[in-house]
């Protein structure tokens, strides 16, 4: 993608997003960067991804639950009671549909990044993990460890992030998404095979 065309993209997301999610938004574009310069990935694929991983964030719940409704999006009785988690599945709609994204991969890793996914690609991994670790996030459980694991190693970082993350929505009154579950029990068993 041109730069002219990224910069369009940018400028007609701002205008969508608040101030503190477009900041978010920055953070995780340019971590986006840096894993994929780290991982040998493609860093234009991976700062788009970054860019457009929360499009959707900043439509109200009920709208969500609307779009999804008009444009035929599949809702999960999990997502109708919690339509915050739709902003994933809606994100990679709106980056096809409103910003002309047709690669397959990145729209994958909209669509997954906040749930996770078993046997995500590595920028599924890159989007996923970047959504954590960017710069003005602060109140996660190890976050020191897992932004150094997420430059050495994808996999372990990715099983840490889960681990954390399901420990954390079990002491919540959240529901977890299957898929987080799915994810964890996928990189807990491929964690141990590869360091024992």
């Amino acid at each position: 993608m041109d730069t002219e065309k990224f910069r369009k993209i940018q400028k007609k997301l701002c205008k969508k997003l608040d101030d503190r999610r477009y900041q978010h938004t920055l953070g995780v574009m340019y971590t986006c960067a840096a894993l994929a310069m780290a991982h040998g990935q493609d860093m234009q694929k991976a700062q788009l991804a970054g860019l457009l991983h929360d499009c959707a964030k900043c439509i109200p719940n009920q709208k969500k639950l609307k779009l999804c409704k008009k444009h035929k999006i599949p809702v999960t009785a999990l997502e109708k009671k919690s339509p915050y988690l739709l902003h994933a599945k809606l994100g990679a709609y709106f980056a096809r549909k409103k910003y002309g994204v047709e690669d397959k991969e990145i729209l994958s890793a909209i669509r997954c990044h906040t749930t996770g996914k078993r046997e995500m690609s590595a920028l599924e991994q890159i989007v996923y993990i970047a959504d954590y670790i960017e710069p003005m996030r602060n109140i996660a459980l190890h976050l020191d460890e897992i932004r150094r694991l997420a430059f050495q190693d994808l996999d372990q970082c990715t099983y840490r992030i889960l681990a954390d993350t399901l420990e954390y929505l079990e002491q919540s009154p959240k529901e977890i998404d299957p898929a987080t579950r799915q994810a964890y029990e996928y990189y807990k068993e491929r964690n141990e095979h590869k360091h024992g």
